[in-house]
């Protein structure tokens, strides 16, 4: 009698088990459905990006201090750009501009925003791993032999800037820029080897390019 009692019971126990399971299931699948991030619109993000090309739509344009060029945008994945504006935001990466930029965007103009200025993909055929630089083997895991993100959560570096590259591995460095992965990485490279990095993927081409800035003809009526 007891044996059936014990037996009933762990049966009962597993159902209740089971059925807060897949409750507990079917909460997370709801929440994550709902925070499925918006489609971006680059028509509307063309409008929106435009103060973005004050800095990004110029070729040559650098940050004063400290001095390094501003980084090419188009042709970067845009779950990157999303993910880049979103970090601004919430600081986890330390740049006042940047800052306050991002916190004036909703995300659904974060997500047309970056369709605008990531445009379409950069694509290459994958490059011979003996012409990698051995500093540099360890990035292609995520960033590919051709500097291009083999997910699209990990930046396109080929054409980036090389005096950008280097100074986001010092920010990875010295915490002004938060990844568990990069820190690692960052923190075991030397400053030589940071150059030998960035000097690789800086030549690679094809790759990102400056965002072409539309000319606006201001005029005034008297």
């Amino acid at each position: 009698m007891s044996e059936l009692w014990l037996c009933s019971h762990v049966r009962s126990g597993r159902r209740l088990v089971l059925a807060v399971a897949a409750g507990v299931l079917a909460a997370f699948a709801t929440s994550a459905s709902a925070q499925q991030p918006p489609t971006g619109n680059a028509r509307q993000g063309k409008i929106i990006a435009y103060t973005c090309l004050g800095c990004h739509g110029i070729k040559g344009y650098r940050n004063a201090y400290p001095d390094y060029a501003v980084p090419r945008l188009r042709g970067q994945s845009v779950t990157y750009l999303e993910n880049a504006l979103n970090e601004y935001r919430n600081g986890q990466r330390a740049y006042p501009t940047m800052h306050l930029q991002a916190l004036s965007l909703s995300e659904q103009q974060i997500a047309d925003a970056a369709t605008y200025l990531g445009g379409k993909p950069v694509t290459a055929k994958p490059v011979a791993a003996s012409a990698v630089p051995a500093a540099a083997a360890v990035c292609t895991s995520c960033h590919g032999s051709n500097g291009i993100g083999v997910a699209p959560m990990y930046p396109t570096l080929a054409g980036q800037h090389e005096s950008y590259l280097i100074r986001v591995l010092h920010e990875y460095q010295t915490g002004y820029r938060q990844s568990p992965i990069m820190d690692a990485i960052a923190h075991s490279l030397t400053n030589a080897q940071i150059r030998v990095v960035a000097a690789y993927f800086s030549h690679l081409k094809p790759g990102l390019h400056t965002v072409p800035r539309p000319y606006t003809r201001w005029s005034s009526t008297h």
